[in-house]
């Protein structure tokens, strides 16, 4: 395993880094199983495990799973999305009331005294950064968290936290954790160019396409992944024609599509590691298979003209939008007078 170095924070993870989503037991998993996938993972060499307490049960799993080994993993979670069920509207976001609470029941959850990298899961438009990066200083100079860092975010927002952070003499984000892939490259065009300018780790999510870059699914095929509440990505005929041009990609470079996916993934420059999300130890197995892969020169200008740099075909169900692409108002002026139809 060949480690790198996260931003500049000194600590060193691998590569590839254990996504703990689909470990929930509201995804049908048995914890039992989720464990021992946890617990393969570190024998391979994976040290960096992230969670968030938004994900149902994850993080008590995740605990239970690093009792004795807490001290070999790199252990991350996040805060800012409610948990499953909470309607207690002062139970999410960037506030300090809410993050002073959030992470003694992280602690609690994942059996530990200290997270290793605590990140906001969402970007907060109603809380002032300025309040979320003094209450996150305020951790780190207690001890329970090292490093700090954010999920989704834009790179305008990436910048300003920089600054208020250096301005107002706070901790500032280590780290960013957006979704890249083969289908998503977004972040080549500004969020991963800033995140280097500024010496910040980057942790990707989403590098398999949430499926769709498995290889096994097919324009005009069932699709034997599709779930309820995560299909509208893997209807977008945009997304399964570039598909369809990337498995010959992969075939002639005598790789499976997995391979070529995270290879492509870990390739970047600016990106220290990619989250996998295996279901089952079969996924986990077949990822770890191709940890080693690297693509030449030829396969990566190949990928180029398939999917151009910087470029997204259609976009994640779960990646985050900013309100103003949500909101209609948010971009029109109010009319004055008699509205047209």
């Amino acid at each position: 395993m060949q480690y790198r170095t996260l931003g500049r924070t000194g600590i060193r993870v691998s590569p590839y880094a254990l996504g703990t989503l689909m470990f929930a037991t509201s995804m049908g998993n048995d914890p039992r199983d989720s464990i021992r996938i946890i617990h393969r993972a570190l024998d391979a060499g994976i040290n960096l495990v992230d969670t968030a307490d938004a994900y149902a049960d994850s993080e008590d799993i995740v605990g239970r799973a690093l009792e004795g080994r807490r001290d070999d993993v790199v252990l991350a979670t996040k805060f800012g999305r409610p948990r499953p069920g909470d309607q207690d509207a002062n139970r999410r976001g960037g506030a300090r009331r809410w993050i002073v609470t959030a992470v003694e029941e992280s602690l609690r959850r994942l059996r530990t005294d200290h997270i290793d990298l605590y990140q906001l899961h969402r970007p907060d438009p109603d809380t002032d950064i300025e309040e979320t990066l003094s209450a996150l200083t305020d951790l780190i100079r207690s001890g329970k968290v090292r490093a700090i860092g954010a999920s989704g975010t834009p790179a305008c927002d990436i910048v300003e936290a920089q600054w208020v952070a250096e301005r107002r003499g706070l901790a500032r984000f280590h780290t960013e954790q957006p979704v890249y892939s083969l289908l998503n490259r977004g972040i080549e065009r500004d969020v991963l160019p800033t995140a280097q300018r500024f010496g910040m780790g980057t942790l990707v999510w989403g590098p398999l396409g949430q499926g769709l870059l498995t290889g096994r699914v097919r324009r005009n095929a069932p699709n034997p992944l599709r779930r309820s509440g995560m299909v509208r990505h893997m209807e977008d005929e945009r997304r399964l024609d570039t598909v369809e041009r990337l498995i010959p990609l992969a075939a002639e470079a005598g790789l499976p599509m997995t391979h070529l996916a995270m290879a492509f993934t870990i390739a970047h420059p600016g990106v220290t590691s990619a989250l996998i999300g295996p279901r089952t130890m079969e996924h986990l197995d077949d990822l770890l298979a191709g940890l080693d892969v690297a693509l030449g020169d030829d396969v990566l200008d190949r990928v180029d003209e398939i999917v151009p740099p910087g470029t997204d075909i259609g976009v994640l169900d779960q990646a985050h939008l900013p309100p103003a692409l949500e909101v209609p108002g948010l971009r029109r002026r109010p009319r004055a007078g008699r509205a047209a139809a």
